[in-house]
């Protein structure tokens, strides 16, 4: 069984690590990595997503 207490901060980190997407996008020289960055970042939006709403107390730390 998954601790919850865990999984919050897992989730935490994975929002953190979307925070450092968002700031890589803004790099000139992505080149083609742009599509994989903005793919990454809309997997990370779905996951939160489906987080909240599957566990809508979880922002109630």
């Amino acid at each position: 069984m998954v601790d919850p207490q865990m999984m919050r901060e897992q989730i935490n980190q994975i929002a953190s690590k979307r925070e450092f997407l968002l700031r890589l996008l803004e790099q000139p020289n992505l080149g083609t990595l742009r599509i994989d960055v903005n793919q990454a970042i809309e997997e990370m939006d779905d996951l939160l997503d489906e987080f909240k709403s599957t566990f809508p107390d979880a922002d109630n730390n």
